[in-house]
């Protein structure tokens, strides 16, 4: 059995050290991740920079490139094409929950893995403080079991939420939809000491939508939630539509 975890938190941080520790026993454990926290770098590859490989300790490597980086370039030079049985990114240091998937860099490791075909789980620990971490890693062997054992439907990951509660407080796990962020004003401008004007991305003034069934639904009840997400992008509801309503004469 081999064993791929990744991360976007970077090679030092604990949550992947915890995964790494819960997981060992079940086979051989390769680590690739990023030399340094890349949060919030979503599906990106880097092409304008070259990106090396630097060999840790035994089986842990870093990459200075982004989350898919490391999986791209650790299965295709590190692990010399010879993908392993599954593929795990995180424990993540924060939710990964309705849109913000878009944005994950925890995700988006476990999408490149669906990319090159192997079955991939992202998770993440839903706190900003104060981290269960040994919550998030006792579930992920549970669950990593079953994967290996059942597999998953094609071009489809995993993306965990867990509660950030000891595993005792939590109330289950719900198979679960993405759910929606309401945004409000997650931009904020302000004036610098010469008095030029710059601007700061990420406000939490936001709200979500607690649809039943949706992962911010599940985390609010003290759930782990699990959100299948596919690869293909396609609306095939609009798809359908467009194709019989829509005429161009070119």
């Amino acid at each position: 059995m081999k064993i791929l975890l990744s991360n976007d938190d970077g090679i030092d941080s604990e949550g992947l050290k915890f995964l790494h520790d819960s997981l060992k026993n079940l086979g051989k454990i390769i680590v690739i991740a990023p030399n340094r926290e890349r949060s919030v770098v979503g599906h990106s590859l880097t092409l304008d920079s070259p990106l090396r490989i630097e060999k840790i300790k035994n089986n842990w490597f870093s990459i200075n490139g982004t989350p898919a980086d490391c999986v791209n370039i650790g299965l295709n030079f590190i692990l010399k094409r010879k993908k392993p049985d599954i593929l795990i990114s995180g424990i993540n240091k924060g939710g990964n929950l309705g849109n913000d998937v878009t944005y994950s860099g925890t995700v988006s490791a476990a999408m490149e893995g669906t990319l090159l075909g192997i079955p991939s789980i992202a998770i993440s620990l839903v706190s900003k403080n104060n981290f269960h971490f040994s919550t998030a890693a006792e579930f992920t062997l549970e669950l990593v079991s079953y994967v290996l054992k059942k597999g998953l439907p094609k071009n489809t990951l995993l993306n965990v939420n867990i509660p950030n509660k000891p595993l005792k407080e939590l109330k289950g796990v719900r198979i679960t939809k993405q759910g929606k962020s309401i945004y409000g004003d997650t931009i904020v401008e302000k004036v610098d000491p010469r008095n030029k004007k710059y601007y700061w991305i990420g406000s939490n003034n936001r709200k979500w939508s607690l649809e039943e069934d949706t992962d911010m639904f599940a985390i609010q009840n003290d759930e782990i939630s699990i959100t299948p997400l596919h690869l293909d992008l396609t609306n095939y509801e609009a798809y359908s539509k467009l194709l019989k309503e829509w005429k161009f004469h070119i």
